[in-house]
């Protein structure tokens, strides 16, 4: 039965609560950071940075966010934790937006950060807004509420703030809640191209017999998709699309030069893009077909032609009149999406096609960590009865849907085997392993870029050798979400902690730990807090010591940087902290050294572990070439031959599955036959 919204308040409120005691935050706190999860998880914003300031003259700010295209997202939240659901009338939503503007215009024009106190992230936010007056184009307003919007409530039009244009979102309870139960899919774009532009698009049917999805090649106008992409923005690219352009955010050097000086050739020279879509309407137009609306437009190849459409004609002035491109759209059902799309973006994007894969919370990666967390039973904390598991959301919305159908006792009985604080997601899991493994700068880029670096870390990693990534991986992966979410915790207590840049100092906190670690050549001890499912005191000590550290050096920015926030986000901001590692170092008690594991023992841990992943992916790999039919490999075989897609050796393996049960492939044919099935897959064959 489907969760009404009061029923859904309260247990968000339950929710808000639980997290603020685990974390050691403020409830205000705990529920931004619920709702700019969705939004980043969802593609409607970017990044997220928490930034709470209120004043008597009628000015609040609770977060924002500067997006590399002269975007700025500001946050102001309605959020008094109530009791009860209540109503948001439009009343409210007015006065909320208008202290937010108000924010925003003092610091634009009128110098606000004067009267602030330099170590606050109000502070910084005001002064870059400032600093940055020339460079802002646009300013997403957000209003994110506790409360359920009134049904008279209409939309609110966007407008022009001190010369800048103004767009307003409201996300309420009832929204959020739809967005969680949409099962992982989220908010579809709808374009009416007719409404929008005056006409539809010209287009050529594309699909041939009942069987095939249906698909368009279509003209599109250079000036209708620069349009859209600076209308939605990230949005519309698909995730896999819209994380790897983050991880990279420059404009083609030869798509703006073609623009500029062969516009009219744009069409012949460019590769063109690859899109998908729920839904499409078509009418017969003087000149032929044409869609007229798509609902869900997402680009799975082709978002750098996109990107660099729209700053081409911003940047340059450049006039897209004579520029079209050509787009291939498929039409994809959102129960099929997750297995479709994949594959359409792993082929389409031929020249990073590792890369391209790893996004998706498909990949081989993201399919073991979810077995491990299904399987592996985490030891009892101290003084509990049970052992619980950590559960891993490879895909978003799964911990709610695991649950959905359950009863109320059984949904007690989920809870209890897989508790709330212990459910990581893909961008949790990114986060946990960069400030060890790469950089703590990636960490306060933002959720979508430190998951774009990590993603293709771990893709080249996979292709190297996949037997990297076994169940001590997982452990150690356990034991340091236990050491990040702790020292978040911690760094809210302590008496030095003003209420602002936590992300920013827990990061480089424990990439300060690391880095000791290393010039000793030795590794914290990750198997003693799996096994205590707790930090151990040698390391905590180390850590509030690490965090004070921190925390008095980018307080201190370089002359010229005014937000603490973005002298994070640079190189220079890390290489500081390293060069005065020593004093922290002679800070730190001997018995945190003492507590450290040698390299060497670690290495022969990991050893053993790659064995055993080994031997898994042998026994793995027969268990799925013996559920395929004796006949099924005969077809196989015979259509392949036909086709010419096996080598010699691989016939003679499958010659030998045609023999099963007589005959059982060794684990060695089988991980070959586990690479027929792929090839077999690819050919419609299976």
């Amino acid at each position: 039965m489907e969760q009404t919204t009061p029923e859904f308040f309260h247990d968000f409120r339950q929710e808000l609560m639980a997290g603020a005691e685990a974390h050691g935050a403020f409830q205000l706190s705990e529920f931004m950071e619920a709702f700019s999860t969705e939004l980043i998880e969802t593609g409607f914003i970017e990044g997220f940075e928490l930034c709470h300031y209120r004043a008597q003259r009628g000015m609040r700010v609770d977060g924002y966010w500067f997006n590399d295209e002269g975007a700025l997202d500001l946050f102001v939240a309605d959020f008094d934790s109530r009791d009860e659901l209540q109503s948001l009338t439009q009343t409210d939503v007015n006065a909320a937006f208008k202290r937010v503007e108000n924010f925003f215009e003092a610091s634009l024009s009128k110098r606000l950060f004067d009267d602030l106190d330099e170590t606050t992230p109000e502070y910084g936010l005001s002064r870059q807004i400032s600093d940055r007056k020339a460079l802002i184009r646009k300013v997403n307003f957000f209003l994110v509420s506790e409360r359920a919007l009134s049904d008279r409530m209409q939309s609110i039009e966007g407008r022009q703030v001190s010369d800048i244009e103004a767009t307003y979102h409201i996300w309420d309870i009832s929204r959020l809640q739809r967005q969680r139960s949409s099962r992982g899919h989220k908010e579809a774009l709808d374009i009416d191209f007719k409404e929008e532009f005056g006409s539809g698009l010209n287009s050529l049917p594309a699909h041939l017999g009942s069987g095939a999805y249906q698909s368009y090649l279509i003209v599109m106008p250079g000036e209708v998709l620069a349009t859209l992409y600076g209308k939605h923005g990230a949005r519309l690219l698909e995730q896999n699309v819209r994380s790897f352009l983050q991880a990279r955010g420059k404009v083609n050097k030869g798509i703006r030069t073609t623009i500029l000086n062969e516009p009219g050739m744009f069409f012949a020279y460019n590769n063109g893009i690859t899109a998908t879509a729920q839904e499409v309407e078509v009418e017969q137009g003087d000149e032929g077909l044409e869609i007229v609306r798509i609902k869900d437009l997402q680009i799975v190849n082709g978002g750098q032609t996109t990107a660099s459409l729209f700053h081409t004609k911003r940047r340059d002035k450049a006039a897209l009149d004579g520029v079209f491109v050509q787009m291939k759209l498929s039409v994809i059902s959102p129960e099929d999406s997750e297995i479709v799309v994949p594959r359409i973006s792993e082929y389409a994007n031929t020249q990073n096609r590792v890369n391209a894969a790893d996004f998706f919370s498909n990949h081989p990666f993201h399919v073991r960590m979810e077995e491990f967390s299904r399987r592996i039973w985490a030891p009892a904390h101290s003084g509990a009865m049970r052992e619980t598991k950590w559960f891993y959301e490879r895909a978003r919305g799964q911990y709610a849907d695991a649950q959905s159908k359950l009863s109320q006792g059984e949904q007690k009985r989920f809870k209890a085997e897989y508790p709330k604080p212990q459910m990581f997601t893909k961008t949790d899991i990114a986060k946990f392993e960069n400030v060890w493994d790469d950089h703590p700068k990636w960490v306060n880029l933002g959720a979508q870029k430190n998951f774009a670096r990590y993603a293709a870390r771990i893709g080249k990693g996979w292709a190297k050798n996949q037997d990297n990534f076994n169940e001590l991986y997982f452990r150690r992966a356990i034991s340091r979400a236990i050491i990040f979410r702790w020292t978040e915790k911690m760094v809210s207590g302590e008496p030095w902690y003003n209420g602002g840049y936590r992300a920013n100092i827990v990061a480089y906190a424990i990439a300060a730990i690391e880095e000791i670690c290393k010039r000793a050549d030795k590794v914290v001890d990750f198997g003693r807090c799996w096994n205590a499912q707790e930090v151990y005191p040698e390391l905590e000590e180390a850590l509030r010591k690490a965090a004070k550290f921190v925390n008095d050096d980018i307080s201190q920015p370089p002359q010229g940087i005014s937000n603490i926030s973005e002298w994070c986000k640079k190189d220079s901001c890390w290489d500081r902290i390293r060069e005065k590692i020593d004093q922290l170092e002679s800070d730190i008690d001997l018995s945190f050294f003492k507590s450290l594991v040698s390299i060497d023992e670690q290495k022969i841990k990991q050893k053993q572990a790659k064995k055993t992943q080994k031997v898994d992916d042998g026994i793995d790999a027969q268990k799925k070439v013996l559920e395929v039919p004796a006949q099924k490999w005969t077809k196989i075989r015979q259509i392949g031959i036909h086709r010419r897609i096996f080598s010699e050796k691989e016939v003679e393996i499958i010659k030998i599955a045609e023999q099963i049960p007589q005959k059982i492939p060794t684990e060695k044919q089988s991980g070959i036959l586990l690479g027929v099935i792929e090839k077999a897959n690819n050919e419609g064959i299976m």
